[in-house]
């Protein structure tokens, strides 16, 4: 794939341009040449947009698609489209599917059915077979065939010898093992977040102990086993102490927030409306304001869209039976940029690639071109219709966001038209 980009702002703390705008020439899929003012004489295709800035291509490390087994929620091409269009040049891959990814040839077809996409797709074997929480799945066998990291999709290690046992098992070819935050006896059947606000609605609260609690004991196996452990999607002021405690004694822990844990609190749900129902749930102001600190700080090392694709059927139903989820490729960027800077949003937009061994391919002539092109500074409301996925139920629709994306240029293709 050839182009020519044209006056775009480079913000790449790694490329010698950093802060500089440049136009930038990429052929066969490498950058070649990067200058003020570039000629064309090969006549290739030349990008000119509006306010146009460029980062190293953007990762997120938790999204899902359905396929195989939920196709009329998202399919693998539609959801690799769609992340494209959103500046993700490479994602994580849940395995909520049916059959779980669980298995060397499991993650064979996944990544099969995404050779032909801009954005690159990394499986995430699960844990446990068929994420059962009884035995461990073939992990070394995922590893060889792609898997990048382990985890249950929103399932807890019920029992912490299981953990212990993956965390010492998974050490040996330096995997990541997830342990989603909830210990379920605490949890119950909780729907929102135990406060004032689940009181008031009648609906039945998951108290933010039950994050914390699981945190606590993971924590402690993390410190007695050592391996590399992930938390994803924490959501309480409490959780993100426990982890900054964790990091400072050198235990080798990660963890992730979702976006929409950033922005909205559990007053949301007044109208019961089902698009807010998440896990974990929403929170208080009060969690918000720790989750952005603990990323400012470098505590929360990376952001996840969490996007979760829910057909209608299992959505516009009464909420106590609603599915969790929300789609949240399509808003990522724009929800981001209304808290952090821009250059901050791009430095929480790339930062996991490095926990999961992701290839960062910096602004550098003679690299490969693993490109996020945008506008950081238009201001819109989201509505449906910039939703691309093939489930609708975003929590961000009547939301003011900040910047629109263009398209992505990687894996020598590009999801902008030329």
């Amino acid at each position: 794939m050839n182009v020519l980009i044209k006056s775009a702002t480079i913000l790449d703390d790694k490329s010698d341009f950093h802060n500089q705008t440049q136009d930038i020439l990429v052929e066969n899929g490498f950058i070649t040449k990067i200058a003020n003012a570039l000629k064309n004489p090969n006549k290739y295709p030349v990008l000119e947009l509006e306010n146009l800035h460029v980062s190293n291509g953007w990762f997120d490390s938790s999204v899902s698609f359905g396929e195989p087994g939920f196709e009329e929620r998202e399919t693998i091409s539609n959801g690799l489209e769609v992340a494209a269009n959103s500046g993700f040049t490479d994602v994580a891959l849940n395995s909520n599917t049916f059959p779980v990814i669980d298995s060397h040839s499991d993650i064979s077809f996944v990544i099969s059915k995404s050779s032909s996409a801009a954005t690159k797709l990394y499986p995430i074997g699960a844990l446990t077979t068929e994420s059962k929480g009884i035995d461990l799945a073939e992990l070394f066998d995922m590893k060889s065939a792609g898997s990048i990291t382990f985890g249950d999709y929103k399932k807890p290690i019920k029992n912490p010898n299981l953990l212990k046992i993956a965390l010492q098992y998974a050490s040996n070819f330096e995997g990541v093992v997830h342990s989603f935050p909830q210990e379920e006896k605490v949890a119950t059947n909780g729907v929102m977040n135990e406060n004032i606000t689940s009181t008031s609605l009648g609906l039945k609260g998951l108290p933010a102990l039950a994050e914390e609690l699981q945190i606590v004991r993971d924590l402690f196996i993390l410190e007695y086993t050592g391996g590399k452990l992930h938390i994803p999607t924490i959501s309480t002021k409490k959780s993100v102490e426990l982890i900054r405690d964790a990091k400072s004694k050198k235990l080798d822990v990660s963890c992730s927030v979702a976006i929409h844990n950033l922005l909205y609190t559990d007053e949301k749900l007044i109208d019961f409306d089902t698009n807010f129902k998440v896990n974990p749930p929403l929170r208080l102001a009060s969690d918000n304001e720790a989750l952005i600190e603990g990323l400012k700080d470098g505590t929360i090392d990376m952001v996840t869209s969490d996007h979760n694709p829910i057909n209608i059927e299992y959505k516009k139903i009464e909420f106590d039976y609603a599915k969790d989820g929300t789609v949240g490729l399509e808003s990522a960027f724009g929800a981001l940029n209304t808290i952090f800077s821009t250059k901050k949003t791009i430095q929480l937009l790339t930062n996991g690639k490095q926990r999961f061994g992701v290839a960062r391919s910096a602004i550098k002539i003679g690299n490969q071109a693993q490109l996020t092109l945008f506008n950081p500074s238009n201001s819109y409301v989201f509505e449906n219709k910039h939703i691309f996925s093939k489930s609708k139920n975003s929590l961000f629709i009547g939301s003011k966001l900040k910047g629109s994306v263009y398209g992505i240029i990687a894996n020598n293709k590009t999801s902008i038209e030329l």
